[in-house]
């Protein structure tokens, strides 16, 4: 029987074409709402994609003794050797086979050859069951000719693929055809009577391997587009929405400061750092930067706030034995469930996959603040071929991340000079204040000092502050007057790889380069500049030529 759905069949929301639920988690945010209802879907992919999980994970979210579902299988191994490791999935439950859950399995028709037969058993069996849904894995064995069918059949069973598919969308049924695909033939006339086509693959890069889904069509919807991720686990699969629905839902930022946690810095920065604000705090290796996030952590914990810390360097044991020896007790705030430690550190981990994990975490515990330590860690734990577009993968992260109103402090790794910093350069765009940590010698002493380069909006100190690493944590001393960022004759760039040679005292071009963050040949041209300004000199034999600063900072 065919139903024409009219104004009087609108659901509560106003809308024609009700939603089924998948049961996949993230898959109803991809398709905004999940399938629609009665609709005729195709599951497509190569093999080993995951079209028979997705497909039974949907089945054993939605199959009830009322409103049952069918499950047509065309395998070439038997249905009880496929549901033994389909029943691994916890999504399984072995109690709905046989009342909620049939299969029925078509190998004998097949084996025939008979295609009306297979149909008519197909017709049968969705008249005896009266289903609510209704898959058939995979249709692409039937489709296949065998070796003792005529080439000139191979109509007849595209006329059959077709018959299937008409049967399928006239019925009241939700429905699904699981088939092999390499790519997606968009001269395939199945494609066009689909109402949905989900599309799974695997990506390989290198020794990594990122499963992926796309919803090519959804009618009557509007996907997210794109390639979406997705893991297969003991509880089935989970979708990774590329781009999460809180971006569509921006909340007002709080006009208030969070204090840094760090005496002096606060004063620095205006105030503290605007709430719903990304903060990146760059420096040098051993210059304090996990320190400086800690504290801001820290400091909002013991006025009641929330956090989450997404650490990749460490483990989060030493993360918090760090903490303990500045005698913050960030054990006890996880204990208290006011505090998350998510320590991330696969090789093939998405960043949609890191968000997903954070959002969790930030709305079970309400976090106003995110600490990410660091992006260069979290940088290498990426497949390879998220690497490649980190920059637009590190938007979507800390635009998803502030449009909820939490305040995201990063850290990152850059060489001693920051003006030459690559990741300085990647990722500066993407945040709204940055605060720079160096090393610089005064008086023969190699002392570390921070400036705040960027606050997107808001007035702050432009001077240059020595710090100290206490036994209570960091601490911003006064401003530094007897230090000079910049030298004569000299641009910013060579004033910042002299102030590279300063602190190494005597290196080689190719030491020097590698510091600084630069290429050869560039450090080579500055090097006859510094040379030729009298703030270097040259030492050793040609092959072997060493330079030694001659203006120390503050001379």
């Amino acid at each position: 029987m065919i139903r024409l759905v009219g104004r009087d069949d609108e659901t509560d929301d106003g809308s024609l074409i009700g939603s089924v639920p998948t049961g996949v988690p993230g898959l109803d945010a991809v398709l905004r709402g999940g399938l629609p209802e009665l609709s005729f879907n195709l599951v497509a992919g190569g093999p080993g994609a995951g079209k028979t999980t997705l497909a039974q994970q949907i089945v054993f979210s939605n199959a009830t003794v009322e409103r049952p579902a069918l499950y047509f299988t065309v395998l070439g191994e038997p249905t009880l050797k496929m549901i033994r490791y389909q029943r691994q999935f916890r999504f399984f439950q072995s109690d709905l086979i046989g009342s909620a859950v049939h299969f029925i399995n078509l190998t004998e028709e097949v084996l025939r050859d008979d295609l009306a037969a297979v149909l008519q058993r197909i017709v049968d069996e969705v008249e005896r069951i009266q289903p609510a849904l209704v898959v058939v894995d995979s249709f692409r064995t039937l489709a296949l000719p065998s070796s003792g069918r005529d080439a000139s059949d191979t109509m007849g069973m595209e006329q059959f693929v077709q018959r299937l598919a008409l049967q399928l969308t006239t019925w009241e049924v939700t429905s699904f055809l699981i088939g092999e695909y390499a790519v997606p033939e968009l001269d395939n006339p199945l494609f066009t009577v689909a109402d949905g086509i989900l599309w799974l693959s695997q990506a390989s890069d290198r020794n990594s391997v990122v499963r992926k889904l796309q919803a090519v069509k959804m009618r009557g919807r509007s996907p997210i587009p794109g390639l979406h991720t997705f893991r297969m686990s003991e509880r089935g699969i989970q979708v990774f929405p590329r781009m999460p629905g809180h971006q569509d839902e921006r909340r007002p930022r709080p006009n208030e400061r969070l204090s840094t946690g760090v005496p002096g810095l606060d004063a620095m920065t205006g105030g503290g750092y605007p709430a719903g604000d990304a903060v990146l705090i760059t420096g040098p290796a051993g210059s304090g930067k996990t320190m400086f996030a800690t504290q801001f952590l820290a400091e909002g914990l013991a006025h009641g706030e929330a956090g989450v810390a997404v650490v990749f360097e460490e483990y989060p044991e030493a993360y918090l034995a760090r903490a303990t020896a500045l005698g913050i007790d960030l054990a006890a705030m996880i204990e208290r469930d006011t505090l998350a430690v998510i320590y991330l550190r696969p090789l093939d981990l998405s960043v949609d996959e890191t968000l997903a994990t954070l959002l969790e975490h930030v709305e079970r515990l309400g976090a106003t603040r995110v600490v990410i330590d660091s992006l260069s860690g979290f940088e290498v734990a990426l497949a390879p071929t998220f690497r490649e577009d980190f920059r637009e993968s590190l938007y979507r992260l800390v635009g998803a991340l502030t449009a909820i109103g939490v305040t995201v402090v990063m850290t990152a790794e850059t060489p001693a000079s920051p003006a030459s910093s690559v990741t300085l350069e990647r990722v500066s765009f993407v945040t709204d204040d940055i605060i720079v940590q160096r090393y610089v010698e005064i008086a023969g002493e190699l002392r570390p000092v921070l400036a705040v380069v960027k606050m997107r909006g808001s007035r702050h100190s432009r001077d240059y502050r020595a710090y100290e690493i206490t036994e209570r944590g960091a601490v911003v001393g006064k401003r530094l007057d007897d230090y000079h960022t910049g030298y004569a004759g000299l641009t910013e760039r060579e004033g910042a790889i002299l102030d590279v040679l300063i602190r190494l005292r005597e290196a080689s071009p190719a030491l020097l380069a590698t510091q600084a963050g630069v290429a050869d040949g560039d450090v080579a041209g500055v090097l006859e500049r510094l040379v030729a300004l009298d703030y270097a000199s040259e030492a050793g034999a040609l092959h072997e030529r060493t330079y030694r600063a001659v203006a120390h900072a503050g001379e």
